[in-house]
């Protein structure tokens, strides 16, 4: 969605990508801001506070992504599994047994039965009052645990953070999911969001293995094409071979997220991820990251590689006056 209509609201950018990495929620907001026209942080704030539309759990990979309620369901079905597994072994690694994960699952549920949405902190004061162990790691494993079990999102913003809901008080009962149904439902949508791409793709992505992923493009096979490099897209939505325009995006954008080469984005700008798996925010122009930027004072901050051609400066100047707008209006 870099080219072509922008969209006008956090849904359609959220349904065309299908999950946005959003264990940055600020960068999360400025994948949107990148892909729309005329909102704000606060109209995602608000997707997130009172609409309930999209909440924040661990699903893709074992990481934080933004999604709508629609797609969370099938998702975490598909996607927890493989990821409770590490998540446990990593718990152990952190003091913390399967009963205690146990219990403090049952502790969590019931604390925001009652009391509604708490945040992070508010959740650790409360393990720790029983004893449980939240240091280091502990707490932020526990949480998703708690998470890939289906019981807690990410919901509501307060203040600086998101404060944890009970799945069944913001979004219902799940429904049936079928494994195929939902394999068939992954391809699809990730196709309508990153196509061109291959099987290895949709795998480095959503962190199913090669096996599950190539079962769902099987299964929609009358729906796509397939070039000779092994490519496939959705015939009823060819591939856009248009350049974006001039663009600041923010850190762990979709458009470095979702295929196993990003060297075409980043050619030589390795810089933009650091050695502990950050993704910085960066600049493309002409489909390559050209500079990294920040915002020390509240006002966007180029850092080039290289010398930038004055018409692109200027374009990357009306940009960045947008990303201040956008970052202006909080929820």
């Amino acid at each position: 969605m870099l080219v072509g209509t922008p969209a006008r609201d956090v849904e359609t950018v959220v349904e065309r990508i299908c999950a946005v990495q959003a264990q940055d929620l600020p960068a999360a907001r400025l994948a949107i801001r990148a892909r729309s026209t005329g909102l704000t942080a606060a109209d995602v704030d608000r997707s997130l506070t009172v609409d309930r539309t999209h909440a924040i759990t661990w699903l893709n990979r074992g990481t934080l992504h933004l999604v709508r309620r629609e797609d969370y369901w099938w998702l975490q079905a598909l996607t927890a599994p493989k990821s409770l597994t590490w998540n446990v072994n990593r718990l152990a690694q952190e003091g913390v047994s399967p009963s205690d994960a146990e219990r403090a699952t049952k502790l969590i549920s019931r604390r925001l039965a009652t009391d509604g949405p708490l945040t992070r902190s508010q959740i650790g004061q409360l393990l720790a009052a029983t004893g449980m162990r939240t240091q280091g790691q502990a707490l932020i494993h526990t949480l998703m645990y708690v998470s890939l079990r289906g019981h807690i999102v990410r919901g509501p913003v307060v203040g600086r953070e998101q404060a944890f809901v009970l799945v069944r008080d913001w979004w219902g009962s799940p429904p049936a999911i079928d494994r195929d149904d939902a394999l068939a439902h992954l391809a699809r949508r990730y196709l309508a969001g990153h196509a061109p791409a291959d099987d290895r793709d949709l795998a480095k992505w959503s962190g199913l293995l090669l096996g599950d992923v190539r079962r769902g493009l099987s299964l929609i096979a009358s729906e796509t094409v397939q070039d000779e490099r092994g490519l496939i897209w959705l015939a009823a939505r060819p591939p856009k071979r248009d350049i974006p325009t001039p663009r600041l995006l923010g850190g762990f954008d979709p458009v470095l997220m979702g295929w196993v080469d990003r060297d075409w984005v980043l050619a030589d700008a390795t810089s933009i991820i650091t050695s502990n798996g950050m993704f910085s925010a960066f600049a493309l122009v002409h489909g390559v990251a050209v500079a990294m930027w920040r915002r020390p004072n509240g006002q966007v901050a180029l850092e080039p590689f290289g010398t930038l051609a004055p018409s692109v400066h200027r374009a990357l100047t009306v940009d960045a006056a947008d990303v201040e707008r956008f970052l202006a209006s909080r929820f």
